[in-house]
């Protein structure tokens, strides 16, 4: 039986990602009974975007399948560590709780970088839980720009 695990379906939209062409991150929302809500992977080249990313398109989705603006009942669930626009983002839609899989030392905006949350400015704090298949998602990642090299 295929695993069917929030992480797992967002690591499904990180593979249809780079199989697009784009940097492979997933993402996908579920509600506060764990029933997904939304899910997509970066559409950055796609719609010649650059906040075409997977946590921003995954969040607005599920804002619009709800008909609300905030999501505060909600997890996120991605495959990297959400960039400052994408840790922001998720702040303004007021997630519960943000979970995601690889470490990004050099863009991430929740443990390195800007460090969103602890932010004076930074409104609303969701939870966060960091390193979840952190293997897989950092696989799909340098396996993808070792292609490009």
């Amino acid at each position: 039986m295929a695993d069917a695990s929030p992480m797992a379906l967002a690591l499904d939209e990180a593979r249809a990602a780079a199989a697009r062409g784009e940097v492979p991150v997933g993402a996908v929302v579920t509600d506060a009974t764990g029933r997904v809500i939304a899910r997509a992977g970066n559409e950055v080249e796609a719609r010649h975007d650059p906040s075409a990313h997977a946590e921003v398109l995954a969040m607005r989705a599920a804002a619009a399948a709800r008909g609300e603006k905030w999501l505060a009942d909600c997890t996120l669930w991605v495959t990297l560590e959400p960039c400052p626009m994408c840790a922001q983002a998720a702040s303004f839609f007021r997630m519960r709780r943000v979970v995601f899989g690889a470490y990004d030392p050099k863009g991430g905006g929740v443990e390195h970088g800007a460090r969103i949350y602890a932010a004076s400015s930074c409104h609303h704090a969701p939870e966060v839980v960091g390193g979840v298949r952190e293997s897989e998602g950092g696989g799909l990642l340098r396996a993808f720009f070792a292609e490009r090299r």
